[in-house]
């Protein structure tokens, strides 16, 4: 039977312009590789370098901070762009958080790098009474944003702990994250009990069904050079994990979209909007 993405593939060639063939070619997957199925996330690692190289954080650091200056529009993993690519799902469920409290908006981003999701969104933030963006990330990221990138709005913590002893959050973003983490489930668990209304998932792997898998997903030296384990999560399991504290409001496939292993195996990465059950 002809894969799905095969027949994309098909499509595009035959009737899309090359221009825009090079895009689709781009975006799917960002040109990453991935492979495998292994049988442990430790058995994945032992292949891998992390994503807390110091050589990573040099690269996001300095392009986030022509961000931030306004020599570039926009950063997505270290790599800068002239226009701001919108995700508008996104940015909806972010302005939908903030409709249902007054107007005010306050995110916990995390794993949310020196604050990417933040910038992209920021001119759109503006008309809003209130904004804080809070990121929880690695010590050394914090330690960099705190450094170079925080201000009134966008501030770094360490923990989840110690973001909820300053704010509180009305919204729990994950983009990009969960893939990466060894114990999804758990760090799910205790954001979802932080007392946000909304969470929204995006560009987080999935197949419909089945069981999660483990891969490693090989960035593209042009990026920078990594190898990172990534969970491939079952879309119905993973609704059914978060079915206790979350109802699902909407999905959509990001930009990165339907993906396939050098085995043949096919996934896709989508985004979730879901609101609290309390």
């Amino acid at each position: 039977m002809t894969s799905v993405l095969s027949t994309i593939n098909r499509f595009a060639k035959n009737w899309l312009p090359p221009v825009v063939t090079k895009m689709l070619r781009k975006w799917r997957g960002g040109s990453n590789r991935f492979d495998g199925d292994f049988p442990s996330w430790k058995a994945a690692r032992t292949l891998c370098s992390g994503y807390d190289a110091e050589h990573i954080l040099a690269k996001v650091l300095e392009a986030t901070l022509k961000v931030k200056r306004g020599e570039a529009a926009f950063e997505r993993d270290s790599v800068v762009f002239d226009e701001i690519d919108y995700a508008w799902p996104l940015t909806a469920g972010l302005m939908w958080a903030a409709a249902r409290n007054g107007g005010k908006l306050n995110v916990l981003d995390f794993g949310g790098a020196l604050g990417s999701t933040y910038f992209q969104n920021r001119m759109l933030l503006q008309r809003l009474p209130e904004v804080r963006w809070n990121v929880v990330e690695q010590a050394h990221y914090v330690d960099a944003g705190r450094a170079h990138i925080q201000d009134v709005q966008l501030r770094f913590y360490k923990t989840i702990e110690e973001c909820l002893a300053e704010s509180q959050p009305n919204v729990v973003l994950l983009s990009s994250v969960l893939q990466y983490l060894e114990s999804p489930n758990s760090v799910l668990k205790e954001l979802s009990s932080v007392g946000a209304t909304c969470l929204i998932v995006d560009r987080t792997p999935f197949v419909p069904s089945g069981r999660d898998r483990i891969l490693i997903q090989t960035v593209p030296a042009s990026i920078y050079a990594a190898r990172y384990p990534m969970w491939v999560f079952s879309r119905q399991n993973f609704l059914e994990r978060l079915n206790e504290d979350w109802r699902l409001i909407a999905s959509h496939l990001s930009p990165e979209g339907l993906v396939q292993t050098k085995e043949g195996f096919e996934f896709s990465f989508e985004g979730l909007v879901l609101e609290s059950h309390r």
